[in-house]
């Protein structure tokens, strides 16, 4: 009987996650003060914005596997996505701003508290990409 308690249990809190609504409000908003830095469950860059960069980050989010843009648009100069791991289905928001000449990346996770460096590596990896597109022309 407490296993059938304790799979039932795992198996609400793993549908919960996937099922979960989003609200948008909560995740879309100016970013703010920001820098490149690293916090438990977080990750903050800002880089330096050339004609035409945001877009190619916007394309370059939209590649990545399970993600989606849930918000916003380029036109706007703010979009937030929503991108989920492959098992769990744990969802990370990732918003990105053009602010001036500055464009900021900030994403986060939504449940627990450690994103074991994913965020960070989903940031670094696509300012990479965009670099090199930019690079090869």
């Amino acid at each position: 009987m407490v296993w059938v308690i304790l799979v039932l249990a795992v198996v609400s809190g793993m549908a919960f996650v996937r099922l979960a609504p989003t609200d948008v409000s909560r995740w879309h908003k100016p970013i703010g003060d920001a820098e490149n830095t690293d916090g438990e469950g977080w990750s903050g860059r800002v880089v330096q914005s050339t004609p035409g960069l945001l877009s190619d980050l916007h394309q370059q989010m939209l590649a990545l596997p399970r993600t989606e843009l849930i918000a916003g648009g380029v036109g706007e100069g703010r979009l937030t996505y929503i991108t989920r791991s492959k098992w769990m289905g744990f969802p990370d928001y990732t918003t990105i701003e053009q602010d001036g000449d500055q464009i900021k990346l900030y994403a986060r996770l939504r449940f627990g508290k450690s994103d074991l460096g994913v965020n960070a590596k989903r940031l670094d990896g696509l300012l990479e990409r965009a670099r090199v597109k930019r690079a090869e022309g």
